[in-house]
C-alpha cells in the first residue's frame, strides 16, 4: 500500500536531520547565487544605463527614419517613376504592331519626346525603383530590335526580376544578342540560364530549343541531344515539342 509523508513531518533520526540540513544549505546557496547574480546585473545596468538609453534611442530614431524615408522618399519616387514609364511604354507597345515605322517608335520610346523621359533617362533618374528597373528591360529589348546589340546587352544586364516570364525573357534576349554578334558560347550560356530560371510551358521549351540549336552549331552534340530530350520528356505538347524528335536524331547521329 502506498505511503506518503504528512505535512510537518519531523526527521526521525540523525540521517534524516542531516539530509534536511544539507537540503536547506543547498537551497540557501542557490538563492545566494541568484541574489549575487541579480545584484551584479543591476550594477551593470546602472553603470551602463546611459549607453543603453542612447542605444535604444538610436534604434527608435533609425526605425522612425526608415518609415519616414519610405513614406516621403521611396513611395513618391516609385509613383513618379511609374507615371513617367507610361509614356515610353506606349511607343514600345505601338512598335510591336507597327510596320515600317517601328524604328522611329522604338527610338521615341528610348529617348522620349515632348518633354517626357524615355527609357534611357528613366533608368538613370529613377534608378533603384521598380519602374527604373523595368526601364532597363524595355531599353534592352528596344536596342535588340534596333540591332544595337552592345547597348541591348548593357541594359539587359542591369535588369533584375523574379517574374516567371520577364526574368527568363530578359536572359533569353541577351542570348539573342550574343547569337546575333556571333558569340555562340555566350548565347548558349544565356539560353541555358533562361531555360533553367523558371519552369513553365512557354519560356522553358523555347530557350531549351534555342540552346539546342546553338549547341549543334558548336558541335556539342551530346549537350544538344540532352537539351532537346528535355523538351520531349517534359514539354512534348509545346510548340517546340512538335518536331523535337528530328532534332534529337540530328544531334544523336551527327557524329
Amino acid at each position: 500500500m502506498a505511503t506518503y509523508k504528512k505535512k510537518g513531518h519531523k526527521p526521525t533520526d540523525k540521517g534524516d536531520q542531516q539530509r534536511v540540513d544539507e537540503s536547506q544549505s543547498t537551497t540557501a546557496e542557490v538563492f545566494n547565487i541568484l541574489d549575487d547574480t541579480a545584484s551584479k546585473s543591476e550594477q551593470w545596468i546602472e553603470k551602463n544605463s546611459k549607453p543603453l538609453f542612447y542605444g535604444l534611442v538610436i534604434i527608435v530614431v533609425l526605425g522612425l527614419g526608415l518609415l519616414a524615408y519610405n513614406k516621403f522618399v521611396t513611395e513618391p519616387a516609385e509613383l513618379a517613376a511609374s507615371n513617367e514609364l507610361a509614356f515610353p511604354r506606349k511607343y514600345f507597345n505601338d512598335a510591336s504592331v507597327a510596320g515600317s515605322s517601328i524604328d522611329s517608335l522604338l527610338n521615341l520610346g528610348l529617348e522620349g519626346a515632348d518633354g517626357k523621359y524615355g527609357f534611357v533617362d528613366i533608368a538613370v533618374k529613377f534608378s533603384g525603383t521598380k519602374a527604373g528597373n523595368l526601364a532597363n528591360y524595355y531599353a534592352g529589348v528596344s536596342y535588340l530590335q534596333l540591332k544595337e546589340y552592345d547597348k541591348a546587352i548593357e541594359y539587359l544586364e542591369k535588369f533584375n526580376s523574379d517574374d516567371a516570364l520577364l526574368g527568363p525573357v530578359a536572359l533569353g534576349a541577351m542570348g539573342d544578342a550574343f547569337a546575333d554578334i556571333n558569340q555562340p558560347e555566350q548565347a548558349l550560356e544565356y539560353y541555358t540560364k533562361a531555360a533553367n530560371l523558371r519552369d513553365n510551358e512557354f519560356t522553358t521549351p523555347l530557350f531549351l530549343e534555342k540552346a539546342g540549336f546553338i549547341a549543334l552549331e558548336l558541335k556539342e552534340f551530346a549537350k544538344a541531344e540532352s537539351l532537346f530530350s528535355k523538351i520531349k520528356a517534359k514539354y512534348s505538347k509545346s510548340e517546340q515539342g512538335t518536331n523535337v524528335d528530328k532534332y534529337i536524331n540530328a544531334a544523336k547521329y551527327a557524329e
